[in-house]
């Protein structure tokens, strides 16, 4: 359809195929490495996939880090991103990364409701601030929990920073997609679970991140909700779609060290 490639990563990506292994491998390797800190498969939901992660830190807990996965609500889970905590984990951190059901056997508005679900039950176990971190779809979703009536008031309290990186926030776009064959949105399906076109949201800082070397529709939608939001919006030099979410697994660098101004 028309904007099938507009929304395309993989095929301007070099290699594109080889990151899903290479991240299912590091993903493994780390929850090995940690052990008893590693908490996997906790339900949250009555399907399958409806499980999280939890990796707690060494030390004492500064709150809770959630990441929620990208893919465009139809591939991936919680499996193949857990190297991603180490950033967070080793500031001291408790991070959690959950799964979902995807497209076409939910709606991305059942999405929403379950990443809100898994919220409430992660924060549940883990006290202290909350921020959210979201890649792509995931983006969107983490960027959907800013919007008033998708979570409690009180569990919307502890919300203390949210970074949408190379988000989805304006899913009008998508209608012309072959995607939406998957998704089933009409207009205004899309407009409803849009964070850049929602007014009524909780006062959450906030920072987009993109890569500079992302497709032009992805620097679009990061600029569009950071407009939207009055939110700064970072362009990282040199990274594109796959590995713009690396730098989440370095205590050291900046994205790390941006989540973790609030303190």
């Amino acid at each position: 359809m028309e904007l099938d490639d507009a929304y395309a990563n993989a095929a301007y990506i070099p290699r594109a195929d080889a990151f899903p292994s290479r991240w299912a491998k590091a993903a493994a390797d780390f929850r090995d490495a940690l052990g008893d800190k590693a908490e996997c498969d906790v339900s949250y939901g009555p399907s399958q996939r409806q499980v999280y992660d939890l990796f707690r830190p060494d030390g004492p807990s500064r709150g809770l880090f959630v990441f929620v996965h990208g893919g465009y609500w139809l591939r991936f889970d919680k499996s193949f991103w857990s190297h991603l905590a180490a950033g967070m984990r080793d500031t001291g951190w408790t991070v959690a990364m959950p799964s979902y059901d995807l497209c076409p056997g939910v709606r991305i508005a059942d999405i929403t409701k379950q990443i809100a679900t898994a919220i409430g039950a992660m924060a549940a176990r883990v006290d202290g601030p909350i921020i959210l971190a979201g890649h792509s779809a995931g983006g969107h979703l983490v960027a959907r929990m800013a919007c008033k009536g998708v979570l409690p008031d009180d569990l919307a309290a502890r919300l203390v920073y949210i970074m949408p990186i190379s988000p989805v926030a304006d899913l009008r776009p998508l209608l012309r997609t072959s995607m939406n064959d998957s998704f089933a949105m009409s207009e205004a399906d899309a407009i409803a679970e849009s964070p850049a076109l929602i007014s009524d949201r909780h006062e959450v800082p906030a920072t987009v991140w993109v890569g500079a070397d992302e497709r032009p529709a992805f620097l679009d939608q990061a600029r569009w909700l950071g407009d939207a939001w009055g939110a700064p919006v970072v362009v990282d030099r040199g990274k594109h779609h796959f590995d713009v979410i690396d730098a989440l697994a370095d205590s050291g660098g900046s994205m790390v060290q941006k989540l973790t101004q609030i303190e």
